[in-house]
């Protein structure tokens, strides 16, 4: 038996139906990273023009509540007109209900006889129950389908909206607790790390004034202005500038092992979340045990998509359910920022990446921090 097949054309992309589907969404994935970054004059003029490609009208505006922020296409002497069209449905019944309204000819006056824009269809943008902008669609006549396409590209453009005040207040959160981080470290820290440079200033006056430009680095990366990511590489130098000043302190009781593959110390991972964990191994397993040594574990690993970082000590231990109360935040715990910690990596990479404890009373403390190579979203900026 003989089988005819079908050639198959490269870029076939089946129906008329199929191909403007196809259009639409590649037109919106276009639009999307302008808008996840909230509605401002840069993110509208960026967006515009692939808002108004899903519409196919003579003219679009995008607008807050007062101001047109952006224009595109024909018939811009409407601009005025576009700020006043704004204002009028964030102030009349419109804005309480979301809904979509027309605007006909009367309401847009022009003296340009070839001036496509005679009708208006102006939809509000809706983020947290508020209205926060218009889309504007301008044709010659406002059709049944341009009013229920405008409504729907105006409700997809409030959800990405809704999406960048989620990220908005998510990096709002994050700086919160680095700062409640840094609040919980830094007098301890400091008031041990200069004693122990005091100490230096008349019997060893060369490394007290090592110690000091260790302490001014450190203190350097801790408290100027980041972004919520650092390079693992940046949070385990400081990290090594702490034990250098921790292990002024305690001479040949606190003895330290790092073990870091090469290839994961490029990844990005959250400001201040592996230092909390080497400060509370310290305090927590050699502090509390007086007068005797101590070993600290440092070890960071690649594992396949994922860089797996291990803080080890061998001090004390602690008992399980306490970690487990310091892990749920509980005020109440002694432990620099393990809730802390943990919270920022579940906010960030997903609640598969909390911290991981292992300990019991005089056994020591494991903690494994597990984050992956890449992550949408999670990338180094420039600190300030």
């Amino acid at each position: 038996m003989v089988r005819w097949l079908r050639r198959w054309r490269p870029g076939h992309l089946g129906t008329e139906a199929d191909r403007a589907t196809f259009r639409a969404l590649h037109q919106a994935s276009l639009a999307s990273p302008a808008l996840r970054e909230g509605l401002t004059t840069d993110s509208a003029e960026r967006a515009i023009k692939h808002l108004r490609t899903l519409l196919g009208t003579p003219a679009l505006a995008l607008t807050d509540t007062a101001t047109t922020l952006a224009w595109d296409g024909l018939g811009n002497h409407h601009l005025d007109q576009s700020a006043a069209l704004a204002a009028a449905l964030v102030s009349g019944d419109t804005a309480q209900s979301g809904t979509t309204r027309t605007v006909d000819r009367d309401q847009l006056p022009c003296s340009v006889p070839s001036c496509p824009v005679r009708t208006a269809v102006v939809s509000p943008l809706v983020v947290e129950d508020r209205v926060v902008g218009t889309v504007q669609a301008y044709a010659t006549d406002a059709t049944a389908g341009l009013v229920r396409a405008t409504d729907e590209v105006a409700q997809w453009v409030s959800g990405q909206l809704e999406l960048a005040e989620l990220d908005a207040s998510r990096r709002r959160l994050m700086e919160a607790e680095v700062r409640a981080l840094r609040a919980q470290i830094s007098p301890h820290f400091v008031y041990n790390s200069l004693g122990a440079i005091a100490s230096f200033v008349r019997t060893d006056p060369d490394r007290a004034r090592e110690l000091l430009l260790e302490f001014a680095d450190f203190t350097r990366y801790s408290f100027r202005r980041h972004g919520e990511f650092t390079t693992l590489a940046d949070e385990l130098r400081s990290i090594e500038r702490y034990l250098l000043l921790e292990q002024a302190r305690f001479g040949d009781r606190l003895r330290v092992t790092l073990n870091v593959a090469p290839e994961v110390l490029p990844v990005a991972v959250p400001f201040l979340c592996i230092q909390p964990l080497v400060e509370n191994a310290v305090r927590h397993g050699l502090e509390s045990a007086p007068g005797r040594s101590g070993h600290l574990r440092i070890a960071a690993f690649d594992r396949g998509h994922e860089c797996v970082v291990e803080v080890e000590d061998d001090g004390v231990g602690e008992d399980p359910e306490v970690v487990r109360r310091a892990l749920a935040g509980d005020k109440g715990m002694d432990s620099v920022g393990l809730g802390n910690v943990d919270s920022r990596l579940r906010a960030t990479f997903g609640d598969d990446y909390g911290l991981v404890v292992e300990t019991a009373p005089g056994a020591g403390t494991r903690v494994v921090v597990r984050v992956p190579k890449f992550a949408p979203g999670v990338s180094v900026g420039t600190p300030a």
